[in-house]
């Protein structure tokens, strides 16, 4: 919005200072000769000036596009470090979550025996019923 205003001011000054020259040159009681010096020198300084206020703009942009980068490099640093953490908290929790799950396919074997070594008793039991039964 600054970059804005100061374009306008330099705008309505060129402007402003081409206007003078002309009302000056038309209105002036001088001879040719002193008009057209006194219009060099007139144009000279009107040139300085916009070279002086080009040259601040020229200054004030580098320092905001310094500035920018400046900060677009810090919030690339702070992304990347934010990133390595949740990447190693995600490690830890995987990691947990390993854990637990090895815990659990252990339990789920164990279990898994258990239930097998009942099926086995209860059809040896079973056997042993039904031949007994075909011997009665």
């Amino acid at each position: 919005m600054a970059t804005e205003d100061q374009g306008g001011f330099f705008r309505g000054f060129l402007v402003g200072t081409l206007m003078g020259a002309l009302v000056g040159v038309l209105f002036a009681p001088k001879s040719g000769k002193e008009l057209r010096e006194e219009l060099r020198q007139k144009g000279d300084q009107a040139f300085g000036e916009a070279k002086h206020f080009y040259g601040e703009a020229r200054e004030k942009s580098r320092a905001i596009l310094e500035d920018a980068s400046h900060r677009a490099e810090e919030l690339r640093h702070e992304a990347n470090r934010q990133i390595s953490e949740a990447r190693l908290r995600a490690k830890e929790i995987l990691k947990g979550a390993e854990e637990k799950a090895g815990g659990l396919v252990e339990e789920a074997k164990s279990e898994a025996k258990k239930v097998k070594g009942a099926m086995e008793a209860g059809v040896d039991a079973a056997r042993h019923e039904f031949s007994k039964r075909e011997k009665s």
